[in-house]
């Protein structure tokens, strides 16, 4: 009975693209030229709604995948089994990733003594070194920006610097406030520590007001000690400036038990449909495997990475066969330094191909609303021009600058860059933290991500740049 079903739909499947064939023939606008093959990939995406079941795996099977991590390495063999279950030409390219590893990780007030202050919720960022085993007790100082930390001089000696930077609601971009708030989260430590700071602690980057601090990454500078690092949820970076505020002397106790291991060998994951007329010109599409471990990173970046093996998915199902190769990469180690990215770029197999368009998935799974697209003035024009064929799936807009942290080294090798846009303003609710799970993507919204994407893939894959 499935089999039969599936008949009838690749029968009408076929039917509509030879309708669209016949209207190409005819001589129409560009869009018009694939308007029943978009069409198709839309009701296939939101009928099975497919991306939400390889997702479920994923966070499931795998779960968080910090890089380096066994989880990490299961998730490289699990991603590449969903490929090969459809058929599709896979395999695995070595990556050197970074290991750190997170421990216990608690924070207390210890002055003034209230017994009835509950512990503060804090996670280590990335990177971090880790406190003595008996932890930092140090007394507590809260700035607002680097020239308030630098004014402080010599008094920061010895002392828990406190950055308490909200993220500012003000700005629709929810992306350009975390781009102006995440710096006190990878520079901080290092400034604080040229003035003798004993640790940081970083109020998370995120909206919203809660007990569930948000990781990410520290840089530490060459020329600077290295210093313990760690977020403090919001609520627990108000209550700790509530109680500066009111004159109170406050110290705290803070034990990390993180620490780093040497680098390791991991991999991206790549599966694809060769192309029938130009195999060696590619059509990538991508996301990041790696994530955060405290969620199961389904935003970010599990989102991307099931999206990117629903676009073949939904070729295989429809029988699409693009002229050029249509690749999706799982980068491994974006969180920690974006190597997949650098050593997929510099890989010797790249010689012999060309990679046209370049597309990266790394904002969540809500509903998609437009397109970054790099590249010449003709390029984005030439992309552009096939915009209505999004406009029923949701896209509003296409807009100059595209690109992401993996996708990115391959510009420099002529590819264009296309950055899939979808609405931001829950991301950062989700953003690094435990809030990160399979609960808080919605099936449709992720699959129609899907579909954007696999239609501009079709047809950059058909007419080239």
């Amino acid at each position: 009975m499935i089999a039969c079903r599936r008949f009838r739909r690749s029968f009408a499947v076929a039917g509509l693209i030879l309708a669209a064939s016949i209207r190409i023939l005819g001589g129409q606008a560009p869009a018009a030229k694939y308007a029943d093959v978009a069409e198709a990939i839309r009701m296939a995406g939101l009928r099975d709604e497919y991306a939400y079941t390889l997702l479920e795996r994923l966070t499931s099977a795998a779960g968080p995948r910090l890089t380096g991590s066994p989880a990490a390495a299961a998730a490289v063999a699990l991603t590449r089994a969903m490929m090969d279950e459809w058929g599709f030409e896979t395999w695995l390219e070595p990556v050197t990733v970074q290991h750190w590893v997170r421990g216990v990780e608690t924070a207390r007030i210890v002055r003034p003594a209230r017994p009835d202050l509950p512990p503060l919720p804090i996670t280590a960022l990335g990177f971090s070194v880790p406190t003595p085993p008996e932890g930092i007790g140090a007394p507590v100082v809260e700035v607002r920006s680097f020239e308030e930390l630098h004014s402080l001089g010599a008094a920061v000696t010895g002392r828990i610097v406190f950055y308490n930077v909200r993220m500012d609601p003000q700005p629709m971009d929810t992306f350009q406030a975390y781009g102006a708030a995440v710096p006190f989260r990878s520079r901080g430590a290092s400034e604080a520590a040229k003035l003798g700071a004993a640790a940081v602690l970083v109020r998370s980057v995120t909206l919203r007001t809660d007990d569930h601090p948000h990781a990410g990454m520290v840089a530490y500078d060459s020329d600077a000690p290295k210093i313990p690092a760690a977020a403090i949820s919001t609520k627990g970076a108000d209550a700790l400036s509530a109680l500066l505020k009111a004159g109170e002397s406050v110290e705290l106790r803070i034990t990390l038990g993180c620490w780093n291991l040497a680098p390791t060998t991991s991999a991206n994951v790549v599966g694809q449909i060769r192309g029938s007329e130009f195999p060696e010109e590619i059509v990538l599409v991508g996301g990041h495997l790696d994530s955060w471990d405290l969620g199961t990173g389904a935003h970010d970046d599990g989102a991307g990475c099931v999206q990117a093996i629903e676009v073949l998915r939904l070729f295989r199902e429809l029988g699409l066969k693009p002229k050029r190769t249509v690749r999706a990469v799982l980068f491994m180690n974006e969180e920690f330094g974006a190597s997949g990215g650098r050593d997929y770029a510099a890989a010797g197999g790249r010689k012999a191909e060309r990679h046209i368009v370049a597309m990266e998935s790394d904002r969540g799974a809500f509903l998609p609303i437009g397109f970054g697209i790099g590249g010449s003035p003709r390029q984005f024009a030439r992309l552009q021009a096939w915009g209505d064929l999004l406009k029923p799936s949701g896209i509003l807009w296409t807009r100059p600058g595209g690109g992401g942290a993996d996708t990115g080294p391959l510009a420099a090798q002529g590819a264009v860059l296309m950055g899939f846009v979808p609405d931001s303003q829950k991301y950062f609710d989700y953003h690094h933290s435990a809030l990160d799970v399979l609960a808080a993507v919605h099936p449709r919204e992720l699959e129609l991500g899907a579909i954007v994407m696999a239609i501009i893939a079709f047809v950059s894959a058909q007419e080239g740049i």
